[in-house]
């Protein structure tokens, strides 16, 4: 077992101190590569929050365009567009029913 109480020497020095210089490297790149870990974390969690109130907005938005189309304002008594497009969907369909059964064969 080498002797604790000596002093080291020139080399033994210069081989710790670039053991030192060797492990600080270590942590630094292993701190650097934590902090790049959390970066990429907080990059896709954000995005993820943007999709989602992107999705949120589009579903928003598509179920105001439908409450437009299908149901009366509350002031106004008229009839709503899409219920408007049913019957006269129907419509035709009916009167081209009625010709074809007067005309037909």
């Amino acid at each position: 077992m080498p002797d604790t109480t000596q002093a080291l020497t020139d080399d033994e020095r210069a081989e710790l101190e670039a053991l030192r210089a060797e492990k600080a490297k270590r942590e630094q790149a292993k701190a650097a590569a934590a902090e790049r870990a959390e970066l990429e974390a907080l990059k896709a969690e954000k995005a993820r929050e943007v999709a989602e109130l992107s999705e949120d907005r589009a579903i928003a938005e598509a179920r105001e365009r439908g409450r437009k189309i299908m149901q009366p304002d509350e002031d106004d008594l008229s009839m709503p567009l899409g219920q408007k497009i049913v019957i006269v969907a129907v419509v035709g369909i009916a009167i081209v029913f009625i010709l074809m059964t007067f005309f037909g064969h």
